[in-house]
């Protein structure tokens, strides 16, 4: 039987999946990449609206940042 975190991040790897799809199909819809990157930063905004002031929601947004910018270092080519 899967422990709490381990369902945890099964819901994350699909969530991760289809955001990788969407992504897919914005770069399609668009080749600027700031179109599609401020999309992205508003759906997280409208994910939140209306639970928690903007400047919460940015506290979020940088605080993931934080948590996978040591990732991608270290997937940096050499």
């Amino acid at each position: 039987m899967p422990t709490p975190n381990q369902e945890n991040f099964k819901y994350y790897k699909k969530a991760e999946s289809k955001a990788l799809e969407i992504l897919s199909e914005m770069k399609a819809a668009t080749p600027k990449k700031m179109d599609i990157e401020l999309a992205l930063i508003v759906a997280i905004f409208e994910l939140h609206k209306g639970e928690m002031p903007a400047e919460a929601i940015s506290k979020i947004v940088l605080g993931h940042l934080e948590t996978v910018e040591p990732y991608y270092v270290s997937q940096a080519p050499l």
